[in-house]
C-alpha cells in the first residue's frame, strides 16, 4: 500500500470511529485524490474550523467551485453540522474526511464519479 491507501484508511478510520458512518470507499477515495497534494501537507491536509476564513475557503473552493451549490447561508450551517459530527474537540479535522461528509451531506456524489 502507497503512502495514499495508508491516508484513505486513515480518513475511513475516522469517518467510522468518530462520525458513526460507515464510508462508502469508492467515493472517500475520489474524493481523497479530489483533495491533490494538500493531503500530503500536515496544515493543508487539515480543516481549522476554529478560524472563520478558513470555514469560508471550505464553502468558496469545495462546495460553491467543487460542487457547484449556490452560495448561501445553508453552506455554512451544513459545514457547522459537519464539524459538530466530526467533533469541535477534535484536533485533526481531517479535509478529505470533511469535504466527504459534505458531498454525502449534499447528496453530490455524483460530482465524483
Amino acid at each position: 500500500m502507497g503512502r495514499r491507501d495508508d491516508l484513505i484508511a486513515q480518513y475511513a478510520d475516522d469517518l467510522r470511529n468518530k462520525c458513526g458512518m460507515k464510508p462508502d470507499m469508492e467515493l472517500l477515495t475520489k474524493v481523497t485524490i479530489g483533495c491533490g497534494p494538500a493531503i500530503y501537507d500536515a496544515d493543508a491536509s487539515t480543516v481549522a474550523a476554529g478560524q472563520p476564513h478558513e470555514l469560508e475557503t471550505v464553502k468558496e473552493n469545495f462546495l460553491v467551485r467543487k460542487l457547484g451549490l449556490a452560495d448561501g447561508p445553508e453552506l455554512m450551517v451544513a459545514i457547522n453540522e459537519v464539524i459538530d459530527t466530526y467533533g469541535r474537540s477534535e484536533r485533526n479535522k481531517y479535509r478529505a474526511v470533511v469535504y466527504y461528509m459534505l458531498t454525502k451531506h449534499f447528496g453530490k456524489e455524483a460530482v465524483f464519479r
